[in-house]
């Protein structure tokens, strides 16, 4: 079934019963819930509008450009939801996001998908994108958690450090537990997908008049990227934060 822009106006009727609900429970959430309605139209139509444009063009270095401002806008969002007091956080993360989405875009686009041309829009920028999400938001809680913890264990850190415990040895559980917690949305997901959920790559692709069949094999494949290219992100991710705490002489130092 096609959606039109008839029935988008439609939908907008969800919008205005949620502001409406709001103001009947003086939640005053509705300043908000128009804002939030009004970027999701607009910026969802600029999005649309310029990839059929690049998707029209199919020129690699503007596919590339496109990708690399979408990388640019995740680190950002990661750095700044992890601290800002990390030094060289910035480039940590950027670099992170970067390896892991380029090495799994890498992995399927020349091993499973195999388009002609291997630089098909329709592809990469779809993928990097749900990708580039993933990654963003397990670097984020992953980031946040380590850092937080190695602040708040000083004592325990220098203790382990003081028997003569190296500093990975002396985080290495913090170190276990941010990464598990960076990838633990996605090892949810995947074990309730299709039971509980049905994610969105899933359901629009039906929507849009595709085999059920085929829908589920585009899901496991995407929750398969999303899975390994979450994890390195935050392995690399914590090894490099980790780093930032500890000084030449393997002495403790919080930001």
């Amino acid at each position: 079934m096609e959606i039109d822009f008839v029935r988008i106006s439609g939908a907008l009727g969800l919008m205005v019963v949620a502001i409406a609900l709001s103001a009947w429970q003086k939640l005053r959430l509705e300043k908000d819930l128009a804002i939030a309605t009004f970027r999701t139209i607009l910026q969802l139509l600029l999005v649309g509008y310029f990839l059929e444009v690049v998707f029209a063009i199919r020129q690699p270095i503007l596919i590339f450009i496109v990708i690399g401002v979408m990388v640019l806008t995740a680190t950002l969002v990661a750095r700044n939801r992890i601290s800002r007091k990390v030094p060289r956080l910035l480039p940590l993360v950027g670099g992170s996001i970067l390896v892991s989405t380029a090495l799994t875009l890498a992995y399927v686009n020349l091993l499973v998908l195999r388009p002609e041309p291997w630089y098909e829009p329709q592809n990469l920028i779809p993928l990097a994108g749900i990708l580039l999400g993933n990654a963003m938001n397990g670097a984020a809680i992953a980031g946040e958690r380590f850092v937080s913890t190695l602040n708040g264990s000083q004592q325990e850190i220098e203790t382990h450090l003081s028997l003569g415990a190296t500093p990975q040895q002396a985080t290495e559980n913090y170190r276990n537990e941010a990464i598990k917690a960076g990838l633990m949305p996605t090892l949810n997901t995947m074990l309730v997908v299709g039971i509980v959920t049905l994610p969105g790559v899933f359901t629009g692709q039906v929507l849009a008049g595709a085999s059920p069949l085929l829908a589920a094999a585009y899901q496991v494949l995407i929750m398969f990227m999303l899975a390994i290219a979450t994890l390195v992100t935050t392995l690399f991710l914590i090894r490099g934060i980790q780093q930032q705490f500890f000084n030449a002489a393997a002495q403790l130092t919080l930001h």
